[in-house]
This record gives structure tokens, sequence and C-alpha cells, in this order.
């Protein structure tokens, strides 16, 4: 949590020395707060997790009476509710348009998919939780495919659905668990299935188990957090 905002390269080299998948940075604006987040690559438009652990900091720590926290982003308004030990955020579906499958993508991936689709991102379903799980993609020509990030998806066997998230081109080879991947899935398995909730596995080693729910152009994410460490970064 910032007074002000730092300079933009300043909080890209943030970001690439935590080298993790995103870094988070809020500003107070009024009664609601401003939010950018920034992965080792640069900036990115939408990340789930890292606005879910800023509204656990400050709902638990800033401001510990408040049940409801909204953020200005690159995406709009994204409003983040505790519900007794989870955080549920809001959060805007993505518009998804079928494409093509190609050799490329089965030679990047290692299996070729059933379908494809693509929003911000290329998102493509696999034919069982196995695939998902085992595939190995090549990084050099993941970065060759269209979208941002890649994400690879099938029906679970004791999830609804079971996901892997991908974003070498923005210096991070595997999202252990990625909110906005699910603004991508659970659009896609909504209209599948015909269900509004949904909960879902990442099948990453770290692994992450979300909680969702469809509300129109809204995908409603849910998961717990946790304090890791508190810490000062000392700027030059």
């Amino acid at each position: 949590m910032l007074a002000e905002w730092l300079p933009d390269a300043l909080m890209q080299e943030i970001a690439k020395e935590n080298n993790l998948s995103e870094t988070a940075f809020t500003v107070r604006n009024g009664e609601d707060y401003d939010l950018r987040w920034f992965t080792p690559g640069g900036e990115i438009d939408l990340c789930g997790h890292a606005t879910l652990a800023t509204a656990y900091v400050l709902m638990r720590f800033v401001e510990p009476d408040r049940e409801v926290v909204s953020f200005h982003t690159m995406s709009g308004m994204l409003t983040v509710q505790r519900k007794n030990d989870l955080y549920e955020m809001d959060m805007p579906a993505y518009k998804l348009t079928p494409v093509p499958v190609t050799d490329e993508m089965e030679e990047a991936i290692g299996f070729r998919p059933l379908e494809v689709w693509m929003g911000r991102d290329l998102v493509c379903v696999l034919e069982n939780e196995d695939q998902v799980i085992k595939a190995t993609p090549d990084k050099e020509k993941v970065k060759d495919l269209d979208g941002l990030l890649l994400h690879l998806t099938t029906e679970g066997k004791d999830y609804d659905c079971v996901t892997r998230s991908f974003a070498p081109k923005l210096g991070v080879w595997e999202d252990p668990v990625c909110g906005s991947g699910h603004c991508h899935v659970i659009p896609l398995w909504a209209d599948k299935m015909h269900k509004t909730e949904f909960r879902a596995f990442q099948a990453s080693q770290r692994t992450g188990e979300l909680y969702c729910r469809i509300e129109k152009e809204r995908v409603m994410i849910a998961g717990k957090a946790a304090l890791y460490s508190v810490a000062e970064i000392f700027l030059p």
C-alpha cells in the first residue's frame, strides 16, 4: 500500500525483484482504492489473486471493520466482499470467440485441443483432467500462440473444471492460481454445463481452489487468503 504512486519504472523493477506472477500496488482514492498490477514482464490489465490479496490486507490490517472494498483499475471497478473466511471478487467476464484448432497449438501444448476459444487469452479445452495435469507445454512455442495467456481447461472429476494457466509473454511461466483466467473459463463452462455455480481447481504445482459463480457479464470468484510475510523495501 502506497501513500502516492511510485514511478512506473520503479514499480516494474519491484515486480521483477519480487519475481512472482503479479505484484499489486494500491493507493487510497476517497472511500475506494486505485489498484495496479505488474508482472515481471510488464503491467497487466486484470489480476484476480493479487486483487484478493490486496483486499485481504486492507480489510484485516488497515480497515478491519470494513466488509467491502472497491478498486479502480484498468478493467473498471472491482469489488471484493468479505464472507466469513472467504473473499469474493466481482470481476468482468470475457467474451470468447471460437478459433480453429491448429497443428501449432498441438505442438506447443503437447496434446491436440478438442476446441479453442479466444478472449484476451487463448483457452484450449483438452480431452480430460490427466491431459491438463500432465501437459508440459513448450515455452517458446507458447509465446508464438495468439493471446496474452494460455489456459488449458477440462471438466474435472472432483471439481466442475480443472485449469492450468501459462504466461511466458509476461515473464511468468505458470501462474499458480489465475483469477483472470477463470474470467475466461467459467463463462465457457457455464454455457456448456448450463449452470451458474462452480467449484474450480487450478492444477499448478501449488494448486488452488476457487468458488465461482456467474451473474450476467460478471464472474464472482471467492477464495481464502493468509498472511505470508511482513517486509520493508529499501528504495534507492
